[in-house]
């Protein structure tokens, strides 16, 4: 499977910390917002990435996350002139996608949880159909929501509803076979002037091979894309990290774990930033075999 990060957008509801950079390049805690839903692909075993990236961003993209071999993997940039929804970022990856199964990512989204990593498996065993994961939220109106009926099955998708007895918000990770491309060019834009990604999906429901998996509780999905909740995901991070001794959305780390790179690489990687607290700790998982290193867990994106 392949890995689409959709990283353009104007952030305008970050302004003005958005004005002279794209939110996904803003920090949470100690890292680039982009590393989170990065590290996330690499640990559903995803090498070949495309970020898509506005044309005035691209550069700053190339230069933090270069072509991706020096973590092993493959990545290669779209340019999205002007958003036009979610739908568009497989639109744009129409031939990177090459027919395949994809995984798509929102670059402003991070995931962290118990089963993470079997979450992901079932995602990338992918082979037909779509499959969403969705999240209990307070205010569903701010999303699209999944209803789903009595046997727990999806029975209708709607965007930013008004009102709905349903508080399942699809969050921004989305697992699709290989036709998503096609059906995303049948799309019309909406009264918003965007490919809704709830218009594909829908195609998804109406053919009857849409898959919803509800993420159980002590599970966090944080959008960051409000100062408010880009604030509570580096207090999530920051808080988790200090406790627990562990990096979240550590790339070096997963491309490591994945055996992506070697323990020599990972030292290289380490030795360049090692005047800072993140090269020290690239440092000390050197010092381990991939298999059996301090810090590994299944929930570290």
């Amino acid at each position: 499977m392949k890995g689409i990060i959709l990283a353009g957008g104007t952030g305008s509801r970050l302004g003005p910390l958005t004005a002279s950079v794209c939110k996904q390049l803003l920090p949470v805690y100690d890292k680039p917002l982009i590393y989170y839903p990065l590290t996330l692909l690499l640990s559903a075993k995803i090498r070949e990435i495309l970020v898509i990236v506005t044309p005035q961003d691209y550069k700053h993209f190339q230069r933090l996350l270069q072509d991706g071999s020096q973590w092993g993997i493959s990545i290669t940039y779209a340019l999205q002139p002007k958003p036009e929804g979610i739908a568009q970022a497989l639109i744009l990856g129409d031939s990177f996608i090459g027919g395949e199964p994809v995984a798509l990512i929102l670059g402003d989204n991070l995931f962290h949880g118990t089963h993470l990593v079997d979450i992901l498996a079932h995602g990338t065993s992918l082979t037909e159909g779509a499959l969403l994961l969705a999240y209990e939220v307070d205010d569903p109106n701010r999303y699209g929501v999944v209803e789903m009926d009595a046997l727990g099955n999806p029975w209708r998708l709607v965007e930013k509803p008004q009102h709905t007895t349903s508080r399942l918000a699809i969050t921004g990770l989305y697992f699709y076979d290989g036709q998503a491309p096609a059906l995303a060019h049948t799309l019309t834009k909406s009264a918003r002037q965007e490919y809704e990604i709830t218009d594909l999906n829908a195609l998804y429901l109406q053919q009857g091979t849409l898959q919803v998996h509800v993420l159980e509780r002590g599970f966090a999905w944080l959008d960051t894309g409000t100062p408010e909740t880009l604030l509570q995901a580096a207090l999530y991070v920051h808080t988790l990290q200090n406790r627990q001794g562990v990096k979240i959305g550590c790339v070096e780390e997963e491309a490591y774990r994945q055996g992506f790179i070697s323990q020599g690489e990972l030292r290289l990687l380490a030795e360049a930033v090692c005047h800072n607290a993140y090269g020290q700790y690239l440092l000390r998982l050197a010092d381990y075999p991939a298999s059996c290193s301090a810090g590994y867990h299944n929930a570290c994106c």
